[in-house]
């Protein structure tokens, strides 16, 4: 989609309601055609329970944030905000029953109900078969592993309507009902190739299709504001709510400030994604062997792409040695970190022992000991085999999915989080022996808030909401540097480590 906006278009602001795994938060951006900036007028906790079925979001709590988040954007300086677009993490939904009611707190993608759940549903849809259709990362926690879970209780039979955690939320501020398809496509129920979802798929998987909702697109209106929705916030009730790119991810690829094709991107945060932007999905068996995901991106492009657990390993370790009364800031940990012995011990970030919230620093040691290694003795010694694990990892994933589309790239964009982490920012060039442009940190909110300003006018396509944000953000550019001989062979180790994995 391509709009031309005025060439003298006043700035306007948008809300963007942006939800991560461990808080989320409302921000104000305001576009113009030379200007792009954001100001947070509200953050909250994102707060999961533990109840005695499982791991759980705290839905209803994270709703309240953003009806609090919008009462104060509707006082802001600059007036309210001409619409308001909701991004969040992918995989997890709600059910609603017949009358709209929520059939109970969503499940946390972390929860262990899904063990053992993947070959309930490989023994009606193979594995290859299942890659050829979506084009799927293997993940345990992929929304049809959690539904074939679901189907051992009285929840999926009682309900109507399935809404992914970012339509659930839309829902609940306009009344309308709808599956945005970057998130939908995250899923394990959508046709990679029809961009649409699989009947295939639901009726082998005795999936009722009534449940799903029809498909929109990024910059698709979702509704105006309900009456009590607008009574509670201030805004008008004409406010419009607009589909943005809801998964996080995806809003963060469209704010990548790459000016040039040949690029690969890092969205850093609790997780590192890391690939490449294609025209078309790899359904190769390669592909699937090697794990690399097909999920939608704005405008039918494909991010192809592999989760690889990113700074959940050193955020679960601080709040770990924040319990035990140890330092756990991070910028000192980070300096304490940059003095320690290169390679002393390396893990495999994506093993499935790090994956559930609990004593990190204790998971990793042991790692390296199982392993043969020398366990860090130290904070700063740990954290330095996290980054240096992350750095390899990145650079596996992408020489991997360059070779496996056959794509040359010539630099890599970090955005995210991560992209304040210096450290992490260089050894990733290090280890690839590429350049690294570092930002901007607030991908997901400038994503979700280009695509609304796209939606109203104000901004062009996407080669032009990315010359934007080039143009009027902070990026920092890491050169790679150190020995190379070294990290190659670091690489050959933690292929070891990793199950053979190519480096």
């Amino acid at each position: 989609m391509t709009v031309s906006p005025p060439p003298s278009a006043p700035p306007r602001t948008f809300a963007a309601a942006d939800l991560g795994a461990t808080s989320g938060r409302v921000v104000l951006g305001r576009v113009g055609p030379d200007r792009l900036d954001l100001t947070e007028v509200h953050r909250f906790a994102n707060t999961p329970v533990r109840l005695p079925d499982g791991l759980r979001w705290d839905v209803l709590a994270l709703h309240q944030g953003i009806l609090d988040g919008l009462r104060r954007a509707a006082r802001a300086a600059d007036g309210p905000p001409a619409s308001v677009g909701v991004d969040t993490w992918a995989v997890d939904y709600g059910l609603l029953d017949a009358d709209g009611a929520l059939l109970g707190q969503p499940f946390h993608y972390r929860d262990s109900r899904t063990d053992g759940m993947a070959d309930a549903v490989h023994s009606r849809v193979g594995p290859d078969e299942l890659y050829r259709i979506t084009g799927l990362q293997h993940l345990p926690f992929n929304t049809v592993f959690q539904l074939a879970a679901a189907a051992r209780g009285p929840q999926l039979a009682a309900a109507h309507t399935l809404l992914l955690i970012p339509d659930l939320l839309v829902h609940w501020l306009t009344g309308s009902v709808g599956a945005e398809e970057t998130n939908a496509s995250t899923t394990g129920l959508f046709d990679a190739r029809t961009g649409a979802w699989s009947p295939e798929l639901l009726d082998r998987l005795d999936l009722d299709p009534r449940m799903l909702p029809p498909l929109r697109g990024p910059g698709d209106p979702a509704g105006t504001l309900l009456p009590h929705v607008a009574a509670y916030t201030g805004l008008p009730a004409t406010t419009a709510v607009t589909t943005v790119a809801s998964h996080d991810t995806a809003s963060a690829v469209v704010a990548v400030p790459a000016t040039a094709p040949d690029f690969a991107y890092i969205s850093c945060g609790t997780w590192s994604l890391a690939g490449l932007e294609l025209d078309a999905p790899v359904l190769t068996e390669a592909s699937r062997a090697a794990n690399f995901t097909n999920e939608r991106g704005i405008d039918g492009t494909i991010r192809y792409l592999r989760n690889i657990m990113g700074m959940w390993l050193l955020e679960e370790s601080r709040r770990t040695w924040e319990a035990q009364g140890l330092p756990s800031a991070l910028e000192p940990l980070l300096a304490e970190a940059g003095r320690a012995e290169p390679f002393a011990s390396l893990i495999d970030p994506d093993a499935p022992e790090f994956l559930a919230p609990g004593d990190m620093p204790a998971r990793i040691r042991e790692f390296c000991l199982r392993t043969g290694q020398v366990a860090p003795s130290g904070q700063g010694a740990l954290v330095r085999c996290i980054v240096e694990s992350l750095a390899l990892a990145h650079r596996r994933t992408l020489r991997e999915a360059a070779a496996l589309a056959d794509r040359e790239i010539s630099h890599i964009h970090l955005v995210g989080g991560g992209s304040r982490n210096a450290l992490l920012c260089q050894l990733t060039a290090d280890a690839t022996g590429l350049p690294v442009i570092a930002g901007p940190t607030e991908a997901t909110a400038l994503g979700n808030v280009l695509v609304q300003a796209r939606s109203a006018g104000l901004v062009g396509d996407l080669a032009a909401m990315r010359r934007l944000v080039a143009g009027t953000q902070e990026l920092r550019r890491y050169t790679p540097r150190g020995n190379a001989a070294a990290w190659d062979a670091a690489a050959a180790r933690i292929e070891s480590l990793a199950g053979g994995r190519p480096s």
